[in-house]
């Protein structure tokens, strides 16, 4: 029983596989001054949705681009569940090459979803991921690291725009009737979601030219806003949803240490 641990900017990302599949998925606000022991009351949860406490799991394998929350898991992991969690980082065996300048400043997410890739598609891949920030990460034919481009997501542009302005207030983040606004709503909503997409698709085109090859090369996305911008661009070839989660299952199976 493997839960799989995915801390990000905006949620924390809960997966418990079992078996062939993931049993649970779960995704909960990232607070990064909670204690251990008030997110091992969300774990406890989590668990006992499935009718599981915590002695059920086996192996905890985390993910992090939040420094003061990766050793609160780990203390929660090692006090509640009473085992050594593996914590990702650039050195961990992956099954991938990190062909970067700098691959300690790589999010571990970026480094979790390129294994993913690697393992269940092979390259040569990009990879768009919408979170807080929206990441685009290149995978070569070989199955190479390649670094990628990261950018602000939708809705940190949203936010500063309207934080920024006196009169301009939060809007839906939905295609409106037309690129033309005909008030101010409607002009907010064209400029911030179909500006978005103009970036997601000028930046594909882009790697893509800079890849070569570009018949070859898969777009995959994944992130809470993928499939919403999936229904609205053509750039992107398949959704993988939980694709971090099984980035983590693919790097704990790597790193298992075989029992007596």
């Amino acid at each position: 029983m493997l839960l799989a641990i995915d801390v990000g900017n905006t949620n924390v990302h809960l997966g418990l596989w079992r078996g062939d599949s993931w049993k649970l998925s779960w995704r909960a606000r990232t607070v990064a001054d909670k204690m251990p022991d008030e997110y091992a009351v969300l774990v406890r949860n989590f668990l006992s949705s499935a009718d599981m406490g915590y002695r059920a799991v086996t192996g905890v394998i985390i993910s992090s681009v939040v420094p003061p929350l990766t050793g609160a898991f780990v203390e929660l992991v090692e006090r509640y569940i009473e085992i050594e969690p593996m914590v990702v980082t650039n050195k961990t065996p992956m099954g991938i090459k990190i062909a970067i300048d700098q691959p300690e400043q790589a999010g571990a997410d970026r480094l979790v979803n390129a294994a993913a890739v690697v393992k269940l598609y092979g390259g040569p891949a990009i990879v768009i991921d919408f979170g807080t920030a929206t990441t685009f990460d290149v995978i070569s034919a070989d199955g190479a690291y390649e670094g990628g481009a990261i950018s602000p997501g939708i809705a940190v542009a949203h936010d500063a725009l309207v934080s920024r302005t006196a009169r301009l207030h939060k809007v839906d983040l939905i295609p409106p009737p037309s690129p033309i606004g005909k008030n101010t709503i409607h002009a907010m909503q064209s400029g911030i979601f179909w500006g978005y997409v103009s970036l997601v698709e000028g930046l594909v085109k882009r790697i893509k030219a800079s890849m070569g090859n570009e018949a070859a090369i898969k777009v995959i996305a994944t992130g809470g806003l993928a499939t919403l911008f999936n229904q609205h661009t053509d750039v992107i070839d398949l959704i993988a949803p939980e694709l971090t989660l099984d980035g983590l299952r693919i790097i704990y199976e790597i790193n298992k240490k075989p029992t007596a």
